[in-house]
């Protein structure tokens, strides 16, 4: 479905990814794991256009995602919830989530998707009148998700969708990954929270000096010794 080959990427004359492959099949969840600095945001990012890759390829059902323009990403089927949200801060909760379906099929079927968005978050449509600036860490993080799922998504890219929310609210995420997952949309994951996204995803990649250094099911990867040293303090 996704296919990342040997793709190298720099910023400036630095290069921060090296020969990086990897793939994502159908319907599976799939997770990114490393150490800060790593190169697991650098990836997605590259997925998704922001960046271009000064060499290797990015396929999407046999289409060069990596010669798109990032708008056309989103036409594709490939959504990328950010790194601390992002969100439209003055706008309403709705605005935001209109603004996750403007492209044709995604706005014909606007109101039938942000109906089964407020279905998920009960708070969101309590809030949708609301101004998304105002709402706190863990409805802004719904909200983040809602507007990715507006774009009627085949793949849901999540960039450490955890980062500083409560523990119980760190349940309740994953719990929603999984249910999207569940509902037919393919999941790749960047995570900190290797123990949790380990313990859920069906495989795994290890992500070390901006290199994929480990792969394999999230259970091989559990009982790993080097992943259990370097991430699990055991």
């Amino acid at each position: 479905m996704l296919k990342v080959n040997s793709i190298n990427v720099y910023y400036g004359d630095l290069q921060v990814l090296w020969d990086v492959s990897f793939e994502v099949k159908e319907k599976e969840i799939v997770v990114l794991v490393g150490a800060n600095g790593a190169g697991k945001s650098t990836t997605i990012r590259t997925v998704s256009s922001l960046l271009t890759p000064k060499s290797g390829s990015i396929e999407f059902d046999g289409i060069r995602l990596d010669r798109l323009p990032s708008n056309k990403i989103i036409e594709q089927g490939i959504v990328h919830v950010p790194e601390g949200r992002r969100l439209f801060s003055e706008m309403s909760v709705e605005e935001n989530l209109i603004m996750g379906s403007l492209y044709a099929e995604a706005k014909h079927k606007r109101y039938q998707t942000m109906d089964y968005v407020y279905t998920l978050f009960p708070r969101l449509k309590e809030r949708r009148k609301q101004m998304s600036g105002t709402l706190s860490g863990g409805e802004q993080q719904m909200l983040a998700i809602g507007r990715g799922l507006m774009s009627l998504p085949k793949v849901m890219m999540f960039d450490e969708p955890s980062l500083g929310l409560s523990p119980l609210l760190v349940q309740d995420v994953f719990k929603l990954v999984r249910t999207i997952n569940s509902e037919g949309v393919t999941v790749l994951l960047v995570e900190q929270n290797v123990r949790q996204t380990l313990g859920m995803c069906h495989r795994a990649y290890v992500l070390e000096n901006g290199r994929i250094v480990l792969q394999g099911t999230g259970r091989e990867l559990l009982e790993n010794e080097q992943v259990k040293e370097a991430f699990l303090g055991i």
